[in-house]
């Protein structure tokens, strides 16, 4: 197998180092990734500036871009051979519900799928230092071995979290939807020592619907999550109800 390692954290983070190296048990393995965090930088393209690859050593490369950017780097541009299997993380903080559409390590994984090859995000479910990064990443393996066993759905990527915890202490996967949160953003507005206006995105501490079926529901009883994905956006449902409004 030939795989590609990326994610959102940075090339640096604790979470892509544990995940590259478990990875190497499955083949060669080839990390590509920012050259600093880029969290929160969703599916979007560096399109206004040049972009730079740095080898750090021998099959480690970070790109001052974007995952997406990375993705489509190493897929047309630094890897000799199209990778069997692209993993993105592991993310250090969970991409539950409405976070997937904000997430770069989610985002990476997309467009690997858009590029038909088969692609896992995986996140920890947690912001402490003390993070649980090898348990994590043992689980990252036998993920990608039924992916490769296996095959994914056409169209289809998966999306997986992990609690934060000793292996032994996880209970099994489960096969999960998207969850949803009650969420209040709100940006601060403060001003510098010189006078200055300043902002800052917040938000008030999210309500999370603990709801049977969903990632949420799973994380919060520290099952393994994994809900399968697609890039299809379009509202199925509502086709029918929009025909008739006779545009």
């Amino acid at each position: 197998m030939n795989i590609m390692v990326t994610n959102d954290d940075g090339i640096h983070a604790a979470g892509i180092r544990a995940l590259a190296e478990a990875m190497s048990e499955l083949g060669t393995v080839t990390v590509v990734a920012p050259d600093r965090e880029r969290s929160a930088a969703s599916h979007s393209l560096t399109l206004h500036s040049p972009l730079r690859i740095f080898e750090l050593r021998k099959g480690w490369y970070a790109v001052d871009g974007t995952p997406t950017d990375c993705v489509n780097m190493g897929i047309h541009n630094m890897l000799p051979i199209t990778p069997d299997l692209i993993v993105s993380g592991i993310n250090h903080g969970a991409n539950l519900g409405d976070d997937i559409t904000y997430s770069g390590t989610v985002a990476a994984a997309m467009e690997a799928n858009l590029m038909g090859i088969p692609a896992i995000a995986f996140s920890l479910a947690t912001f402490e230092q003390s993070a649980h990064f090898i348990d994590a990443a043992q689980i990252a393996v036998q993920v990608a071995r039924k992916v490769i066993a296996h095959g994914l759905p056409s169209d289809t990527f998966l999306n997986v979290n992990i609690p934060s915890c000793p292996r032994d202490h996880m209970l099994q996967p489960v096969i999960t939807r998207q969850g949803k949160r009650s969420f209040i953003g709100k940006i601060v507005d403060k001003t510098d020592p010189r006078g200055r206006k300043y902002f800052w995105f917040g938000s008030e501490e999210p309500r999370l619907n603990d709801v049977p079926g969903t990632d949420f529901y799973a994380i919060n009883r520290r099952h393994i999550s994994i809900t399968p994905l697609h890039i299809d956006l379009t509202n199925h449902k509502s086709l029918s109800i929009l025909s008739e409004w006779n545009f």
